[in-house]
């Protein structure tokens, strides 16, 4: 069973090899990627996957060890996921994770308007497996889970969202913000079918090297088409 932060050993196929980069680089030196991963395409290998972020490995290194995530972002969220080309890379990058030292930072439309400009949502979240599949539900039983948000935009019956997340709890953005009445579009799971593709963006990311790691991710196709339906002066 592959293990958090270890690649896979199969190699990739090379169909997928040969094609262009589905992805944009944000940010590049000898230790690490940040990629702006499009919405659809998984992170990794698994038994619903086509293709992953992980076929395209041979083309960001030619050494024998690596290149390696150092986390990982749901199948439909868009933007910033950092992928580590050397050992200690890894070690150190995933090491700030641990100790919340990375700064996530998200944009999310939903649907709604929230009742505040801006605010926090501390629920504790838990996995929990359901006739249809599993899904993450709050519950007091679960792990800590922390969000703070603030409205950037509001227009027919939609809003945008900044969402800061204080810990980096599975499907954490997409729960707390359906518990705050207003889930993401597109999100069939913790919100009403609408036919969309989930309009959820990890935005921008901070890791505390010496000196600094940010990266900014822009929206994806689909939702920069809605929040310039809506009005918004991006």
């Amino acid at each position: 069973m592959q293990r958090h932060g270890e690649r896979q050993e199969t190699a990739p196929t090379p169909a997928f090899a040969d094609l262009p980069r589905p992805y944009e680089t944000l940010y590049e030196s000898p230790r690490l990627l940040v990629i702006n991963k499009p919405a659809g395409l998984a992170s990794h290998a698994g038994p619903s996957a086509t293709a992953c972020v992980e076929d395209w490995f041979p083309l960001m290194s030619r050494r024998r060890d690596g290149p390696w995530l150092a986390h990982r972002l749901d199948t439909d969220t868009a933007g910033c996921l950092v992928i580590a080309l050397r050992k200690q890379g890894l070690i150190d990058t995933q090491a700030f994770f641990a100790a919340g030292r990375v700064r996530k930072t998200y944009w999310a439309v939903v649907k709604g308007t929230p009742d505040a400009a801006a605010g926090e949502i501390d629920l504790p979240l838990l996995r929990v497996t359901t006739p249809g599949g599993w899904k993450v539900i709050a519950d007091k039983k679960g792990k800590p889970a922390r969000t703070t948000w603030r409205r950037l935009f509001s227009s027919g019956g939609l809003s945008l969202l900044e969402l800061t997340l204080r810990t980096g709890r599975t499907h954490q953005a997409r729960v707390h913000c359906a518990t705050l009445g207003t889930p993401i579009v597109g999100d069939s799971v913790y919100g009403a079918p609408d036919g969309q593709k989930l309009h959820l963006l990890s935005r921008e990311l901070h890791l505390p090297f010496t000196p600094p790691i940010d990266a900014i991710a822009p929206p994806p196709p689909h939702m920069l088409a809605t929040l310039n339906r809506i009005g918004w002066q991006g």
